[in-house]
């Protein structure tokens, strides 16, 4: 059965970061292909101009309406580009002037609004960071009592990318550790970690989803072969349920849901 096609459409007059973050809403709609297309920085008429013309050629070349996700503050350049015919998802309509009238204030409408809010922390984000990215894959033991988290996990469970997802969104200090063959023959977790029990969260993934995964680094190797990675996979879990260390599966979640997990376990702490 062959999928409906769309073209989805992310217009802003900054970054587009806050309007792309409604991409997650097209996932509810898994029969459906979508074309997607951020165009960030419309903040002038011929930066409008040259969207409609884009808006305008995606309807003709795929014979139906593009959907266009929209964060433009100024009112007359928003109604400008409305002006093509496109399904419009308008946060300024839905969400920002509706809460603006109920709480009866005007809301700011230049660029970069949405990020303010989180401005203070910019520090704290760029530190955590660096952080992530010093102690990523056990490079150094330096300054790990500094850790907020600790995620271990087998080689290319996502380990990486979550420790850099929580330092750049949330500003949290994560390291990462893989948990190699010689871990799972001593049957514990590598040396340097057995004082941080508390603060160590584990990572898995199913053997086939690895098995692919490896196979693009080294492919038709035992690193990457099926049989190694139900093993490796195996092992870590029988170690991480006999510590008791709380483990989310990385398969099919996204950074942004395993490290909300990973946060409400934190704050259980």
């Amino acid at each position: 059965m062959s999928k409906n096609k769309r073209t989805a459409f992310f217009i802003s007059d900054g970054t587009g970061i806050t309007a792309g973050s409604l991409g997650g809403l097209l996932a509810h709609f898994p029969d459906t292909e979508f074309d997607q297309i951020r165009l960030p920085f419309i903040d002038s008429e011929s930066k409008v101009e040259d969207a409609q013309k884009r808006i305008a050629n995606a309807k003709m070349l795929g014979g139906v309406r593009p959907i266009v996700i929209m964060s433009i503050g100024n009112n007359k350049l928003r109604k400008e580009l409305k002006a093509v015919d496109a399904y419009y998802v308008d946060l300024f309509e839905a969400f920002i002037n509706p809460l603006g009238l109920e709480i009866k204030e005007d809301p700011l409408t230049r660029p970069g609004v949405s990020h303010s809010m989180t401005g203070n922390n910019y520090g704290p984000r760029m530190e955590a960071i660096n952080f992530a990215l010093g102690h990523d894959d056990g490079i150094t033991h330096s300054g790990l009592n500094q850790a907020q988290v600790i995620l271990v996990g087998v080689s290319r469970s996502g380990k990486t990318p979550t420790s850099v997802y929580l330092a750049m969104q949330f500003g949290i200090k994560a390291a990462n550790y893989p948990l190699i063959p010689e871990d799972f023959s001593r049957g514990t977790l590598p040396p340097i970690l057995e004082g941080y029990l508390d603060k160590i969260f584990g990572l898995t993934i199913k053997p086939e989803r690895l098995h692919s995964l490896r196979s693009e680094r080294r492919p038709d190797s035992k690193y990457a072969s099926l049989a190694n990675c139900r093993e490796e996979v195996g092992l870590a879990e029988d170690l991480m349920k006999r510590l008791s260390i709380p483990m989310a599966e990385s398969t099919s979640r996204s950074v942004e849901e395993l490290s909300a997990i990973i946060i409400q376990n934190i704050n259980k702490l």
